[in-house]
């Protein structure tokens, strides 16, 4: 009798210096995982190696039958049609994605934002799972967030989100979207390390430095530190009377710092709350393989 072969989906999250890629059986199991440099073409990422990665999985998986595939990618995201409206860092713009792929592989195709699309498997099998309203926000570069209210995830054509663009100190720096005092400006991964750097005259190239630098007792580190933990605690007060999450999983290499960073973020989010509810503040649990997770729950809902 013949022996029905193994169903797989594609999962691929799309970074700007990486491309981490999996494939996951229908019981989110990842079967396969590696991870690849971001393949770029006069300074845009090449949609072609994309497909060619596909390929790629499709011949790894030898008898199982890959059957469809997710994409996670940075950037205004618009999911419905698939489309990548503006994703800067891989130099994209209006890219019909979803449609090039498709094609290009010959199966179904999901399309979502990357923190979104982390949000996702954080919502349905990670630090939130069950949890009706929640946010799930990684801090590395750059700052975002996926937001779920009664259950839906806010999409707003791509738009939504974007917490990393929130003013939290209007004197501050101008950000790289034009604003001044953007979160991202006082809270990145990125800022924290350049700016104790500026203060300490001690140039780190991660925010764990300087997590660690905080724990030695440095006071530049603390100064900074403290700045960054106002600002998480600003824009999470603003998120919590908007949409009132019972939890807010922190991802991202931030969070990697654990109760460094959790344990006064905690005391700051509930010294300005008033009415609000005050969300738990939880470390996200899947880490790096949110996006691939994520990418995989969008292609299995693809193709069953």
């Amino acid at each position: 009798m013949d022996v029905e072969a193994e169903r797989l989906v594609a999962a691929i999250d799309v970074g700007g210096t990486s491309i981490k890629a999996a494939l996951v059986a229908e019981d989110l199991r990842v079967v396969h995982a590696h991870r690849t440099p971001t393949p770029r073409v006069d300074g845009s990422v090449d949609v072609g190696q994309i497909a060619a990665l596909i390929e790629e999985l499709r011949t790894t998986a030898g008898a199982a039958v890959v059957c469809g595939v997710g994409v996670a990618a940075p950037g205004i995201i618009d999911e419905e049609h698939g489309i990548a409206r503006a994703a800067v860092n891989l130099g994209w713009r209006e890219l019909p994605l979803r449609a090039l792929l498709s094609e290009a592989a010959g199966m179904p195709v999901a399309l979502g934002h990357d923190v979104r699309t982390g949000g996702l498997a954080e919502f349905t099998v990670g630090a939130a799972t069950g949890v009706r309203n929640a946010m799930f926000m990684p801090i590395g570069t750059g700052i975002a967030a996926a937001v779920l209210v009664d259950g839906h995830r806010l999409d707003a054509d791509g738009y939504a989100g974007e917490i990393g663009h929130v003013v939290v100190d209007p004197q501050g720096t101008i950000c790289g979207c034009g604003v001044r005092g953007c979160l991202e400006t006082v809270a990145s991964a990125m800022h924290i390390a350049r700016r104790y750097g500026e203060v300490s005259g001690k140039p780190v190239t991660r925010a764990a430095d300087v997590a660690e630098a905080v724990r030695a007792g440095d006071p530049h580190a603390v100064a900074v530190w403290d700045r960054a933990i106002e600002g998480l605690a600003a824009a999470l007060t603003i998120a919590s009377t908007l949409f009132a999450p019972e939890i807010v999983a922190i991802g991202g290499g931030l969070a990697e710092s654990g109760d460094t960073l959790l344990a006064p973020l905690r005391e700051a989010l509930v010294g300005r709350t008033t009415f609000q509810r005050v969300p738990k503040i939880v470390p996200a649990s899947l880490g790096d393989n949110a996006g691939c997770i994520g990418s995989a729950i969008m292609a299995w809902k693809t193709v069953t």
